[in-house]
């Protein structure tokens, strides 16, 4: 293990966090109309004027880049320039936004309305808002927000319309365009379409790259793009996509920009609105596609309460400060800036960083709600059928509470309510996921009851439905605990007290779970000294210069904490059992998650397994890649299919250490 005394921790407690203003509350007390139809004056980047849709596609179809791919892609395919143009001009078409104030002020209209029904309030940090109104004055600004409902992003432009900031244009997937009347009113609010995959098309990549780098290099607007390219089903974050954020930096690095302001956005949502829908997907029913038709019949919606959402802009960070020192600019003046070319390795490593750096800066400002906190606790019951008093609940809902802003989590928990009154109102809100008996709390174990005979393999998929939805919210509150969390297992899990090895197991955890949680790569150390750094600070464990030991009063808190792996731990033994015993020989990557799941279940009817939650084919999907990563899987490709080759030997001796059988831990580390 490296030498780790240079690494400085910042006590989570010490973190400075803006307030929260709800911008409900003036809508509830003045005209809706009069609010959509307000002036609307935003200041823009150093007082440009406002480029419309057709002066913007000109713009494009005019650049340098585009005109050279043209040119190289019709020596490649002899298809003529005019046909390329032509076809250049239809991408633009299909993909540009055409933002039109009066669908602008529709939209503020019609959603003030439905978000009064909806929500208690929406809390805004109004620092966050200053602080974002000045970037945009000096800087391009990209703004980056969380992904966990198709909510975001009509509420982010809902958020800069109300403050009268720049309306960003925002990347939206093909899919919205099947809502016809509701797709257009998206492009018209600000939305740009684009594929999901563009193949090798390198006509689609050079108009797509050129639209958001003219949007950007000219400060037109503030450009909105979600991380994580996909909506979280779990609540947890997803690994970040690079691919946007490349094009987004690169007029900076080629001097096209003096700076560029990328600004994460967290969206708390206390309950979200697609939660069983979420579940249904991560059990294998297919998403429902998206279409007007669906978007009314879901609008039994609104009789729910959904309580409150918090966003929180956070501090705009500067693309130039992070390169300083890190990336050597001077390598774009050795050919022409429109001609493309794949980022050098200094390059994809610090875009790379940026990412996770970002990505870690929206869940610390997520805020959490005091249910959170309840799912957890209710998940860890050891026994659901028994359920748990509401006195133990509180008990332990406040254990749970001063831990979690210890390790600095930004807790929303009410002050001015009882702890009873607190835990009553969760409960309220959630009712759907639980239920009280003679003052006991019990998780709702199945879904309403449904017509007809079921099998006990469709009833343990219906029970599955609630408990999936719990683990979202307990989700939402793994970023704060799983670095201390994977140093906990270890401390559980490693041969000794000694520090060297506590910390191989760490790390060997760590990298098999760096599908499942967003822990930056080559940042194992820093992750570990952050992990001792809080549990030797709350009194959890002594650290000496060999040896780590948990104390008297730590180990309820070791507990807890290793608690919260086991069902990932257990999730991603499953599959290694079922690659050994179960798997055929020419299992396919199609088939896999089908297979995963009818074996799990057998588990489940048998009583063998503890964890339902092994069920999500996100998890399953994670362990299949944390097994591909680490070469226990491999690819083979004949014909026209892929299969999947098993060393049985890997694979097995994984499953024995997650199994317990801890002996087999340094066999199992060396061989992966």
């Amino acid at each position: 293990m490296e030498n780790t005394s240079s690494y400085l921790h910042t006590d989570p407690m010490l973190k400075k966090r803006d307030e929260f203003e709800d911008l409900l509350e003036e809508r509830r007390n003045s005209s809706d109309l009069r609010y959509a139809f307000k002036c609307y004056t935003p200041l823009l980047y150093k007082n440009l004027t406002p480029c419309d849709a057709s002066s913007l596609k000109a713009f494009v179809l005019d650049s340098d880049q585009i005109h050279y791919v043209i040119t190289q892609v019709s020596k490649e395919t002899s298809r003529t320039t005019e046909d390329l143009q032509e076809e250049a001009s239809g991408i633009m078409d299909e993909m540009a936004h055409r933002l039109q104030l009066s669908t602008v002020r529709f939209f503020a209209f019609a959603l003030t309305k439905v978000f009064k029904t909806l929500f208690k309030s929406i809390c805004v940090n109004e620092d966050g808002i200053q602080r974002l109104q000045q970037a945009i004055q000096e800087h391009p600004v990209v703004l980056l927000p969380s992904h966990r409902s198709y909510m975001d992003f009509l509420l982010m432009s809902y958020i800069l319309y109300t403050y009268d900031l720049a309306l960003p244009v925002i990347a939206a997937g093909m899919d919205f365009m099947g809502m016809k009347v509701i797709g257009e009113m998206l492009r018209m609010s600000g939305a740009f379409f684009i594929r999901r995959s563009f193949g090798g098309d390198k006509l689609y990549w050079a108009v797509f790259s050129e639209y958001v780098k003219t949007i950007i290099k000219n400060g037109l607007a503030p450009v909105e793009f979600f991380l994580e390219g996909t909506r979280s089903r779990t609540s947890k974050s997803l690994t970040p996509k690079l691919g946007l954020l490349n094009i987004a930096i690169d007029p900076f690095l080629k001097g096209e920009v003096f700076d560029i302001s990328l600004v994460p956005v967290s969206i708390s949502y206390e309950r979200i609105l697609e939660e069983s829908l979420y579940a249904r997907e991560m059990l294998g029913v297919p998403k429902p596609k998206e279409s007007t038709s669906g978007l009314f019949k879901a609008r039994k919606v609104l009789s729910e309460d959904y309580g409150s959402i918090h966003v929180y802009f956070g501090q705009p960070v500067s693309v130039r400060r992070l390169a300083e020192g890190r990336v050597n600019r001077c390598q774009f003046s050795l050919t022409p800036r429109y001609i493309p070319k794949r980022p050098s390795e200094d390059v994809q490593t610090f875009v790379n960083d940026t990412a996770y750096r970002l990505v870690r800066a929206q869940e610390e400002n997520m805020v959490l709600k005091p249910w959170v906190l309840l799912a957890t606790i209710l998940l860890n019951v050891e026994d659901p059928e028994s359920g748990i008093s509401l006195e133990e609940l509180t008990e332990q809902a406040l254990w749970l509470r001063d831990l979690c802003r210890q390790y600095g989590g930004f807790l929303h928990w009410p002050d001015h309510m009882t702890p009873s009154e607190v835990i009553s109102s969760s409960l309220s809100l959630h009712h759907s996921l639980v239920r009280i008996s003679e003052g006991k709390v019990y998780l709702a174990l199945s879904e309403e009851a449904t017509l007809g005979p079921v099998s006990p393999e469709e009833q343990v998929l219906s029970g599955a439905v609630p408990l999936l939805s719990c683990v979202s919210y307990r989700n939402q509150v793994l970023h704060v605990f799983v670095r201390p969390a994977l140093l906990a297992t270890a401390l559980h899990t490693a041969a000794t007290n000694n520090k060297h090895d506590i910390f191989n197991t760490f790390s060997f955890l760590r990298n098999l779970f760096s599908n499942e949680f967003v822990l930056c790569p080559n940042a194992a150390v820093q992750d570990f000294e952050e992990a001792r750094f809080l549990l030797v600070k709350t009194g959890t464990l002594q650290v000496n210069q060999q040896e780590m030991v948990v104390t008297h009063e730590g180990h309820r808190t070791i507990g807890f904490l290793s608690r919260m792996l086991l069902p990932f731990i257990q999730g991603y033994q499953m599959v290694c059992v079922f690659l050994c015993e179960e798997a055929a020989d020419a299992l396919t990557e199609k088939d896999f998650v089908l297979a995963v799941r009818k074996f799990i279940v057998k588990r489940l009817l048998a009583g063998t397994l503890r964890y339902p939650e092994v069920l999500s084919s996100d998890l399953q999907k994670n362990a299949f890649a944390a097994l591909l990563r680490l070469g226990a899987v491999r690819k083979v490709t004949r014909v026209d299919q892929t299969s999947l080759k098993i060393n049985k030997v890997t694979v097995d001796s994984l499953a024995d250490t997650l199994g317990g059988r801890l002996p087999t831990l340094k066999a199992a580390v060396s061989r992966l």
